[in-house]
């Protein structure tokens, strides 16, 4: 190329729809086609004239080279942009068991749909991560893990066709509106933990949704199994999960007064208190499971128990540090990934307590349109699960004794 020769400009025209002023989209796209070494023309911006309005934006994406316009598009239709002149998608078959075709399409945690034979159709089961099957004769289409993919499936390849939205700012005056200015230690902590109280009574009274609990075993080092079992004996847990541990020191706790050891009670370590929660799952695992233990007699309070005896559905999934473990616990960790996504059907809240590796797994799973409660004393355990896409999630940095406590004085 001559010097003094203008390079050749590669453009794409995007458009964009919903609240994406308030919700600080349309200025991440500018940011992400500036990062990204494009630039943008703003060619119409219509902002609604009430918090209930819409707004509008059609955006002409440049950049030097195709591979970075490329690249720029597939971040802004993360961002839910969409091009002016969609195509139906491209499809290719996977080839062999578990392994997805070359250049497959990445989903994200939004609602999303795709353009098959000229028709917009909804994709099934939304998850981050997964690539999207389509069966173009029924005119269906659905997330799948990777592990579950199969041979002769056809998949999406490249972004082309393919359309996500944002979820709708929601109306009501709930506590998701009034906490989501980010992670923060210094936010009124009561007022936050009345309005999840307030939102979880709401999905409770339209008696539609589920709510989820993700806890870890620090509920129950800190005393604070009390408070979980009182939410559940009040109606407002619906599924639990959680890994060995939480079960294992709850049944200790149970059974001896201990938690790793350390008295409830007195605060102090007992005479051999280490290998208590041992003695505790092998007294499980003689009678067979946790219900077993529960109908002879043996196991009479906590949160396992009282799982038991409200019919709540609970989830143990392990890890290669497990003692024991507990007969319920799914070992295999592909199949307790499966039977989690089962469980999330129906599920309108998550609230995830004091466990990062489980917060971020489930995380994984969620659809955006849940509502999700991150609670930990740790700050970096929130940003860690916003950081690896659950971007709904609401941080509340408090410990979870103080939480539980609080939300279930809160709850009706």
């Amino acid at each position: 190329m001559k010097e003094g020769t203008p390079m050749k400009e590669h453009s794409k025209v995007v458009e964009l729809k919903g609240h994406i002023i308030d919700s600080l989209i349309l200025s991440k796209v500018f940011d992400e086609i500036l990062s990204r070494g494009g630039d943008y023309c703003s060619e119409e911006i219509n902002v609604g004239r009430t918090k209930n309005d819409a707004s509008y934006a059609r955006i002409k994406v440049s950049a030097p080279h195709e591979k970075i316009l490329e690249g720029i598009l597939e971040r802004l239709f993360e961002l839910g942009a969409s091009t002016i002149d969609i195509e139906d998608v491209t499809l290719a078959p996977s080839t062999k068991d578990g392994v997805y075709p070359e250049g497959f399409y990445s989903s994200t945690n939004l609602a999303t749909e795709i353009k098959v034979h000229n028709k917009w159709i909804p994709v099934d089961k939304i998850s981050m991560d997964c690539g999207i099957k389509v069966d173009s004769k029924k005119g269906r289409a659905q997330c799948i893990k990777m592990s579950d993919v199969k041979a002769g499936d056809d998949y999406i390849i490249t972004s082309k066709g393919v359309r996500v939205s944002l979820p709708e700012r929601s109306q009501k005056k709930g506590g998701f509106q009034f906490m989501s200015s980010g992670i923060s230690s210094e936010k009124p902590m009561a007022t936050l933990i009345t309005k999840v109280a307030d939102e979880m009574a709401q999905i409770k009274k339209e008696g539609k949704g589920k709510i989820l609990f993700v806890c870890g075993p620090a509920i129950v080092h800190t005393g604070s199994r009390d408070y979980m079992t009182c939410i559940i004996e009040k109606g407002y847990m619906d599924i639990l999960f959680a890994g060995n541990a939480l079960a294992a020191h709850d049944i200790e706790a149970s059974l001896y007064g201990t938690s790793l050891g350390v008295s409830l009670d007195k605060g102090h370590n007992v005479p051999e208190g280490h290998n208590l929660h041992l003695r505790a799952i092998n007294t499980i695992r003689h009678y067979g499971g946790i219900k077993e233990a529960v109908d002879a007699g043996i196991l009479k309070k906590g949160i396992m128990y009282t799982c038991i005896k409200k019919k709540k559905d609970f989830l143990l999934a392990g890890s290669i540090r497990d003692d024991g473990p507990l007969p319920e616990v799914i070992t295999d960790v592909i199949q307790a990934q499966r039977e989690m996504k089962k469980r999330l059907e129906g599920v309108e809240m998550a609230v995830m307590i004091s466990t990062m590796l489980h917060s971020i797994a489930v995380g994984n799973l969620l659809p955006a349109s849940v509502r999700t409660i991150c609670v930990d004393i740790n700050h970096a355990t929130i940003t860690k699960l916003v950081d690896r896409g659950t971007h709904q999630a609401t941080g509340l940095v408090i410990d979870s004794g103080t939480f539980l406590r609080e939300l279930c004085d809160r709850l009706p």
